[in-house]
C-alpha cells in the first residue's frame, strides 16, 4: 500500500494530492482554504449539509462500497437539508 503526498496549484493555492494503493485523492481542506482561510471548517460542515454533496456521496460509495448500507444511508439521505440535520 503506497502513500504519497504531493502538490498541485490550482487558482493560485496548493492543494495535497494524497495518492493510495494507485488512487488519488484531493484534499478538500486546502479547497475550502481558498473560500476562508480562517474558517475552513464551517465551509466543509456547511458543504456536507448540502442534499446535493449527501446524494453525491451515496451515488459514490454505492459504485465504490461493495459493503454500503444503503438502506441507512436512505433515512441520513432524507434528512439532508432540514434544519436539525448535523451531516455526515
Amino acid at each position: 500500500m503506497s502513500k504519497k503526498n504531493k502538490q498541485i496549484e490550482v487558482s493560485g493555492i496548493s492543494v495535497t494530492v494524497f495518492n493510495k494503493n494507485k488512487d488519488d485523492y484531493i484534499s478538500l481542506t486546502d479547497i475550502a482554504r481558498y473560500r476562508d482561510s480562517e474558517r475552513s471548517d464551517y465551509i466543509l460542515q456547511n458543504w456536507l449539509r448540502n442534499r446535493s454533496t449527501i446524494e453525491f456521496v451515496g451515488l459514490w460509495e454505492k459504485f465504490n462500497n461493495a459493503d454500503f448500507n444503503s438502506i441507512e444511508f436512505d433515512g441520513i439521505k432524507n434528512m439532508a437539508g432540514s434544519n436539525n440535520f448535523k451531516g455526515i
